[in-house]
């Protein structure tokens, strides 16, 4: 402890009392900024600060594992503290309300934990150059009961949230002698995007693993039964549509119900209420439709939003306000260079444009100029938990687009966040702990009865 004391207090020395070395302040530890703060902490002639409200820090495409029980979350979350102190950067925990930008400054709130106890007070951080990278949410478009009533997979404790509300299910059922209610083991997953898909699909595996048939005897259903509910006429909308008929196929030969076309009104205690007048009875229902920004980047001093609250910035990262601001990942809406649309709030994305203020930043700030970013579409995997791994690959990648499936997507898939992990850790650590995790297979259950 007194050696990560001493090496943290070395950092703010050298962040706060060497006012030669420009100060690069980094807001959200998401896998945009953690992995641009990880780049940067190298470079000597930089005092950088990353600021996020959590201690800990996993991939959010990994959610769906974690809320499922599937994922081992100790094996991939990586504590900021003594991560910022191998890197060569100063973290500080709180969450960001408000801007000065002619003073420079980044209020960051006190930071109370699970207890209620006070941990740091409001801040003030100065920077002389600020970039931001606090992510998304989902969003609900104001539907009623969504707040009061569905769960979300936002951040690391709401998937451990949902994970304990579904293992209470599954052991109250398992445990009362009666017939099981009409709600009792129902999911309804509300919006098929990526999320909710790859959700569905691993609820499916924990279900089989945590009730399997042990009801039999008692002749009553001891099951998950899983809705997929996406108002748009097919489930994944974003992507090609042989991708998303291949997974359609796939998740409703599991038996999970796919309902496509159906708009949600109400979500209730208990069901879910779509516009065409019908009911989905659900002991547990998961809003995981829509996207947006944090609503806080609509009050920092006049930077630029546009109707998702995202912050607008220019090919070169930098908003359209203040060009000593830059926003990357999914909070900034930066066009294509061909003008149609913006760079989708996808992983890729924010690891290449983590990439390249990693590289081109330095240079900006010795006095060079930014090129523009061109984001680079290597095409769109989903995982679909034991049943299969299903997308395409883009023409930038293999000539022309492909649709692919099964094993090679599979493997294609967990390469993406090898290219994460690479980030974070280098290729000796993460050749290290995968061939570790090969010769360790697990010989239990693969998920996590907590």
């Amino acid at each position: 402890m007194s050696t990560l004391c001493s090496a943290t207090a070395m950092q703010e020395q050298k962040g706060d009392g060497m006012s030669e070395l420009h100060r690069v302040v980094i807001v959200g530890g998401g896998a945009a900024g953690l992995e641009l703060a990880t780049s940067l902490g190298k470079n000597r002639d930089l005092a950088v600060t990353l600021v996020d409200r959590s201690r800990t820090h996993v991939w959010k495409p990994k959610l769906h594992e974690i809320a499922a029980g599937s994922m081992d979350t100790g094996r991939h979350e990586v504590g900021y503290l003594a991560h910022a102190r191998k890197h060569g950067f100063v973290f500080r925990i709180g969450q960001m309300s408000g801007l000065d930008r002619s003073a420079r400054l980044v209020t960051v709130e006190p930071y109370v934990d699970g207890e209620g106890e006070q941990v740091t007070p409001r801040r003030r951080i100065p920077y002389d150059t600020l970039v931001i990278a606090i992510g998304s949410q989902s969003n609900d478009f104001g539907t009623e009961g969504v707040v009061q009533h569905a769960l979300k997979l936002e951040s690391l404790g709401d998937a451990a949230r949902f994970n304990r509300k579904l293992m209470n299910a599954c052991f109250r059922a398992q445990s009362q002698e009666g017939p099981l209610t009409a709600v009792q083991l129902r999911i309804c997953i509300i919006g098929a995007g990526a999320t909710g898909v790859e959700l569905a699909a691993e609820l499916h595996r924990t279900g089989r693993e945590v009730l399997g048939t042990a009801d039999a005897a008692r002749n009553r259903r001891a099951q998950l039964e899983i809705h997929l509910v996406e108002a748009s006429q097919r489930i994944l909308p974003a992507l090609p549509p042989r991708v998303s008929d291949a997974a359609h196929r796939l998740l409703s030969r599991s038996g999970i119900h796919v309902h496509v076309g159906a708009s949600v009104s109400r979500v209730g205690e208990g069901e879910v209420t779509l516009k065409d007048g019908r009911t989905i009875p659900a002991e547990i229902s998961v809003w995981a439709a829509g996207v947006k920004a944090p609503a806080v980047l609509k009050t920092l001093d006049g930077l630029e939003t546009n109707r998702l609250h995202q912050l607008t910035v220019h090919p070169t990262l930098q908003t359209t306000s203040d060009a000593r601001i830059f926003a990357i990942g999914d909070c900034a809406a930066c066009m294509r260079p061909d003008g149609n649309g913006c760079v989708p709030p996808r992983a890729q994305a924010a690891h290449q444009q983590a990439s390249f203020l990693a590289r081109h930043l330095p240079r900006f700030i010795a006095g060079a100029s930014l090129p523009p970013y061109r984001y680079r579409d290597f095409g769109s995997l989903v995982s679909l938990g034991d049943f299969s791994t299903v997308g395409s690959l883009m023409g930038s990648v293999v000539g022309r687009n492909m649709f692919i499936e099964g094993v090679f997507a599979k493997l294609m898939y967990r390469s993406m966040y090898k290219m994460h992990e690479l980030a974070l850790h280098g290729w000796w650590r993460v050749a290290r702990e995968t061939l570790a995790r090969l010769l360790t297979p697990s010989t239990g259950s693969k998920v996590k009865l907590h």
